[in-house]
């Protein structure tokens, strides 16, 4: 095995951050000024604002308007690396962390920052029925899946063939299932029946499938029932205490319910990055790995992991959510924290401050909780609005997801409406097993 080249011979102290994400990036960022050089590595090439990621799934958003290359943003960084490839395992006795290439990256200081995947709770056979939402791919992938079930609903002459391409099934109602439905809602209700002359967009059934008692469990009660309410009236039917034991080809099974479906998501449950299995640490149910109060991993001194890849309690004793705000807070610790070592000094404990928890659920339709500030509605829909427009990166996607979110709102028009594996996508029987064209391909080689 090879060092990669140009990186392990400067004879500074060398800073590997691995995934660039929003706690990675923040800790690269804060990096600047610092006397060593940094090593970004991140299997895709762009760092992608999450948030937002529903409504390119919903055909709201283009891909270009929630994601930026990683190079450009970084450009101006002389003291910054940035590698494309994917880590495999961390040798720590060697201190190098191991590419898919086979080639070694040797650190001083390693942060990790590797987020998470989807958790399908023991049953990955669903995955190809009930994609996830983490990735670009993911959401082009829905979008397509969507778009999809209304072009061939359009031309099935089978009644109950019709009607499971026109159900949409959502399991988990967390902010991201609930974001998803009410937005497919609202696009089968107001944006797509002028469009469609052999069926009605608006008998689109939109299920909300969700194992606990309530939607939005992490809001309060209140702001949860107002989201349910408000689901309700958009058209969306919400399942409460069904955990769903099968999706499969033909739909999904929740309770004692079958329920035909050709469009199945997935936003019930995530699994942290595989850390620590390459650490060789324990780690919790979801392969989170705990970390020191100064998100250091025990044992390992010189090893910092953040965001999703982590579990550590807060100032109130509950887990800190795995949300932007968390990740970038702990991406800032990070960098102040190997300052101040490089320094000499010792950093005081992690604490994390929760600013509140946003989320939309439909046409100036949202809810905030802030702990003791909490709103609804329309003037809720409006700061949830700014506030993420305020996070996006650079004036012009400011502008455009501006302009898109006016477009939509005022005409309900949804410009993103593209199904982008070409014609042989509706009649290729790869979609009924949720297998894409390009997988179909590549096993028949």
């Amino acid at each position: 095995m090879t060092s990669v080249p140009h990186v392990a011979d400067t004879g500074a102290h060398r800073i590997v951050v691995v995934g660039a994400g929003f706690g990675g990036l923040e800790a690269v960022y804060r990096l600047r000024g610092v006397d060593a050089v940094t090593t970004l590595v991140d299997q895709r090439n762009h760092h992608l604002f999450q948030p937002l990621l529903y409504q390119v799934a919903t055909a709201s958003l283009a891909t270009s308007e929630i994601a930026w290359p990683i190079r450009y943003l970084l450009r101006g960084r002389k003291d910054v690396t940035t590698l494309l490839g994917t880590v495999t395992g961390v040798d720590v006795a060697a201190k190098c962390v191991r590419l898919d290439d086979g080639q070694m990256l040797p650190y001083d200081t390693l942060v990790l920052a590797t987020g998470a995947g989807h958790a399908y709770f023991g049953h990955d056979e669903w995955e190809p029925f009930a994609p996830g939402l983490k990735t670009l791919e993911d959401a082009t992938t829905i979008r397509r899946r969507i778009l999809t079930a209304f072009e061939r609903a359009e031309r099935a002459d089978d009644p109950a063939e019709q009607a499971a391409l026109l159900t949409f099934v959502i399991i988990g109602a967390g902010p991201t299932g609930v974001e998803l439905a009410g937005t497919i809602a609202e696009m089968a209700r107001t944006t797509l029946p002028d469009d469609f002359r052999n069926i009605d967009t608006r008998k689109a059934r939109v299920m909300l499938v969700e194992a606990g008692q309530r939607v939005l469990a992490n809001f309060s009660e209140e702001l949860s029932a107002y989201a349910h309410r408000s689901l309700e009236k958009l058209g969306v039917e919400v399942a409460l205490g069904h955990a769903v034991s099968d999706c499969n080809v033909d739909g999904v099974v929740y309770g004692d319910t079958h329920l035909p479906a050709r469009t199945i998501i997935w936003a019930a449950g995530v699994r942290a990055s595989p850390a620590a299995e390459w650490l060789g640490v324990a780690a919790d149910r979801a392969g989170r790995l705990q970390v020191n109060a100064d998100l250091t991993v025990p044992d390992h001194p010189d090893i910092f992991a953040i965001g999703d890849t982590v579990s550590i309690a807060a100032p109130d004793g509950s887990l800190v959510p795995g949300i932007a705000p968390a990740a970038k807070q702990e991406g800032r610790y990070v960098a102040n924290a190997i300052k101040q070592r490089l320094r000499g000094e010792t950093p005081a404990p992690f604490r994390y401050r929760h600013d509140g928890s946003l989320a939309q659920i439909g046409k100036h339709l949202a809810v905030i909780d802030f702990g003791r500030f909490r709103l609804r509605g329309a003037l809720a829909w409006w700061i949830w609005g700014i506030a993420h427009i305020y996070f996006l990166i650079g004036l012009r996607n400011r502008l455009a997801v501006a302009l898109n979110w006016l477009w939509i709102h005022t005409l309900d028009q949804r410009g993103a409406r593209l199904i982008t594996q070409g014609r042989a996508v509706l009649d290729d029987p790869a979609v009924r097993t949720g297998e894409t064209v390009p997988q179909r391909l590549k096993s028949a080689r």
